[in-house]
Parts: structure tokens; C-alpha cells; sequence
């Protein structure tokens, strides 16, 4: 399984590209599940914002901002922003593969960078006792002394995100005025 995650971690951003692709052709929306689907993708795009002006990569265990609440708000974001996606697509086929895509490659790729934070950071298994994998706790862990940094998420081009999410609903849109179904 270890071997898996590997892969996974490799192709997730290539295999994310082609998705968007075939999102595209099967996609169904019509201009509310465009709106809802925005509406939900928002939440998603500023958690990830918020996390990454936060972390650190290979320098320290982050528990500040969102870390305090869920171990990878970064990846949170993304399920967030994918159930905006899958809403605006209007299909379930979309949906059915998003779960599939985080059950195989998603999570394999959590597990794999957690056993990294836990070798690196001693701290870490601590931390994982207390706060969840995924879905946030209601209170925050531990003492909040990171503060946002802009720079850092700047260094991480986090806006790529946004970005992207602007693109992909802004071509839903041109499917639905210039009629491709």
C-alpha cells in the first residue's frame, strides 16, 4: 500500500487535469446548479487559503489556524470544493467518481504524509490523538500562536486554486449559453 500512495501522490495532479476534462463532457449544469455549486466551492476555496498561509511544509508540525481543528485542511478544501463541483455538474456519475478518486487516491496520499509528519515531527502523534484526520473538531488544540502569513501563501500559489475553480465553473457556463450538451 505503500507503494500505492507513491503513485498516487504522483498522478493526483495530472489525473485531476484529465478529470476536469471529462467533468466537462458529461457535465449537465443549469445556471442554479452552477450558482449552489459556486456557493459550496467558496467555503472550500478559503479554507485552503486559510491553510496555507499557515503551513509550513518540512519546517515545523503546523496546529495553528485550521490545524487546530483538522489535521489537512488543504485536503478538507479540496473535498469542499469538489462537492461544489459535483453539485454544479449535475451528475451523479461526477459525484460517484470524486468519492472514488478520494477513496483511492486521496486518502492513500494522507496516509503516506502522515507517516512522513510522524517520523519527522515527534509531536505528531499527539497531535493526531486530538485532532481528526478530516472533519474538524468544535474546539481548537492546543495554543494558537501561528498567525496567518500572506507571503506563505504567496510561496505555496495557493490562488491557483480559485483560479481554477473560476475556469472550470466559467466553462459550465459557456457550455450552457453556447449549448453544448
Amino acid at each position: 500500500m505503500a507503494e500505492w500512495s507513491l503513485v498516487a501522490r504522483r498522478i493526483r495532479v495530472p489525473l485531476g487535469f484529465a478529470f476536469a476534462i471529462f467533468y466537462l463532457w458529461i457535465a449537465r449544469p443549469t445556471w442554479i446548479s452552477i450558482a449552489l455549486g459556486t456557493l459550496i466551492a467558496l467555503p472550500g476555496i478559503a479554507l485552503r487559503a486559510f491553510a496555507s498561509g499557515h503551513v509550513r511544509k518540512n519546517e515545523e508540525l503546523t496546529t495553528s489556524g485550521p490545524y487546530a481543528y483538522t489535521r489537512n485542511p488543504l485536503y478538507l478544501g479540496s473535498l469542499i470544493m469538489a462537492a461544489g463541483f459535483a453539485l454544479a455538474a449535475c451528475s451523479v456519475w461526477v459525484l460517484a467518481i470524486i468519492v472514488a478518486m478520494y477513496l483511492v487516491i486521496y486518502l492513500p496520499v494522507i496516509r503516506h504524509e502522515e507517516a512522513y509528519l510522524r517520523e519527522v515531527f515527534p509531536a505528531f502523534d499527539e497531535y493526531a490523538r486530538n485532532v481528526p484526520r478530516l472533519f474538524p473538531r468544535w474546539k481548537p488544540y492546543g495554543q494558537q500562536a501561528g498567525e496567518f502569513s500572506a507571503s506563505l501563501y504567496w510561496q505555496h500559489r495557493e490562488y491557483n486554486a480559485a483560479l481554477g475553480t473560476v475556469a472550470l465553473m466559467a466553462a459550465l457556463v459557456a457550455k450552457l449559453l453556447w449549448g453544448f450538451r
